[in-house]
């Protein structure tokens, strides 16, 4: 595998590795784009406008990434953090976007960034008179997807059928009464999406793409962008030979291109609270068929359960907010298979993410999650997909262009982290091999000095997650914000 350069950590305040972003280097990476051309320029800084980035400059071109805010700020940390194997796909017929789907896992857990994933057991429980020929039909038919992406059975068993006492053991919250069992499946599973966006950025800075936060796109051109540095006020441009517009559903701000946000909602609850370890529950949601809420579990306690499919309308907000409406309804579902009913007081917290689809016909959960290439005078805007095919969409994306002749190296390319894990085991699901680096260093220092940190919000809400809980954020800003402070003055 291909190892992108000069990657060894090194934490004095002087010597930072190649991969490293921080204030810094920002300040050096505005004053050159600002001033030299360069081959792309990609919009946005999410997954997949970080992915964009990784592609192009492995490729050997000269890159820069601009983002209003901050790495992962948008719809990229508000997934379901599943790294998943196009199962719905399959369901609504699109075998081309569940065979892409299952590829694209495999290639996450087995090459790029297995640190980042882990193997997520599914339960899907069994009341009364489920439909379980039907589900078992569906995950067998997944399991075939498996295979053919070559992703090996100790990585991704295949699904079996578990009795009542078995499911139990998995998940000991479910209602016993009518229970005739589970089905058992397995998926891929984030231990948090927003370190997959900044581990994406650290590699293709290590590949020499500046990347270049807090500088918001006022307007594009064929040549380049005007954009605003957010923290001084100051206008600038950049000359592009070509540019790519990664800004998922602000994507039609910036360009002409009709999209249907459709918001996906998710609750925090203790995992405590719902009687569940590690197994995630997949629940049938009642009156319906082919349509599910999920359980998942997180490393950290909490359960995040999930996820709406409902359109919205009106200005995109930076951060949406989960309405009363889904807390009830998601509450609902997951109760309907627990033996305690989950009330609004379980609910520590809430996230909602905004999907960039394209506009068709029918509800938002019918629109196609494939994702779309659309080029206008030398701009190239990508929507649609889903975070699991970032890095196919990412590729087209590049060749669209038609910048390079250079194929797409990033199937085989390791992210920042990857190798054999060091270091305390509460750190390494998050670091893989730097864990040992950022416990000698600390984590908050860390993310200011290497994970372009910029102040307590980038810590805690898109560093370490913390501020999905509204009460942990709050106890933590304060010791967070001096670390932060401490950490910038020690910025070369």
């Amino acid at each position: 595998m291909t190892t992108p350069p000069n990657t060894s950590p090194d934490t004095s305040p002087n010597a930072f590795p190649a991969t490293s972003l921080n204030a810094s280097r920002r300040t050096r990476d505005l004053d050159h784009v600002s001033s030299t051309a360069v081959d792309l320029l990609v919009v946005g800084g999410g997954v997949t406008g970080a992915g964009v980035a990784l592609d192009a400059a492995s490729r050997g071109l000269s890159v820069c990434l601009l983002e209003a805010h901050d790495l992962a700020f948008g719809t990229s940390r508000w997934s379901s953090k599943l790294v998943h194997g196009g199962l719905r796909y399959l369901a609504q017929g699109e075998v081309g976007l569940a065979h892409e789907s299952a590829v694209e896992r495999g290639i996450l857990m087995t090459r790029t960034a297995p640190h980042l994933v882990r193997t997520l057991p599914q339960l899907v429980p069994l009341h009364g008179r489920s439909h379980d020929p039907l589900v078992m039909a569906g995950l067998r038919a997944g399991d075939v997807l498996r295979r053919a992406a070559r992703t090996p059975s100790r990585v991704l068993p295949p699904p079996r059928r578990v009795p009542a006492a078995e499911a139990l053991a998995l998940a000991p919250g479910l209602r016993r009464a009518d229970l005739r069992g589970g089905l058992l499946g397995f998926d891929g599973q984030l231990v948090d999406d927003a370190r997959l966006v900044v581990a994406l950025a650290r590699t293709a800075a290590g590949f020499g793409a500046r990347i270049v936060t807090r500088a918001r796109v006022d307007a594009l051109t064929p040549s380049g962008a005007s954009a605003t540095d957010t923290l001084t006020g100051e206008s600038f441009t950049v000359t592009a030979r070509a540019v790519v517009n990664a800004a998922g559903v602000w994507a039609g701000g910036l360009v002409d291109v009709d999209l249907r946000p459709s918001r996906g909602s998710h609750l925090v609850l203790a995992a405590s609270a719902l009687g569940l370890t590690t197994t995630a529950l997949t629940v049938p949601v009642p009156g319906t068929r082919n349509r599910f809420a999920l359980l998942l579990p997180q490393r950290d306690g909490r359960v995040y359960v999930g996820l709406t499919d409902e359109p919205v309308d009106g200005p995109i907000p930076d951060v949406p907010e989960v309405p009363r409406s889904d807390v009830d309804f998601l509450l609902g579902v997951a109760s309907s298979v627990l033996d305690r009913p989950l009330a609004r007081s379980d609910v520590l917290g809430s996230f909602a993410g905004l999907r960039p689809l394209l506009a068709g016909t029918g509800a938002s959960a019918d629109l196609s999650r494939r994702h779309a290439i659309i080029k206008r005078d030398n701009v190239t805007t990508v929507v649609g997909g889903k975070l699991t095919t970032y890095r196919r969409m990412a590729a087209d994306a590049v060749d669209a262009t038609a910048l390079t002749a250079a194929r797409s190296r990033t199937a085989t390319l390791p992210l920042v982290g990857a190798g054999p894990p060091t270091g305390p085991a509460h750190l390494t699901p998050r670091y893989g091999a730097e864990a040992a680096e950022v416990a000698r260093t600390g984590e908050v220092t860390w993310a200011v000095h290497h994970e372009g940190a910029l102040d307590a919000a980038d810590v805690l809400d898109r560093r370490t997650r913390t501020g999905l809980v509204p009460a942990d954020r709050a106890a933590a800003e304060p010791d967070v914000t001096r670390q932060v402070a401490e950490a910038l003055s020690t910025l070369p």
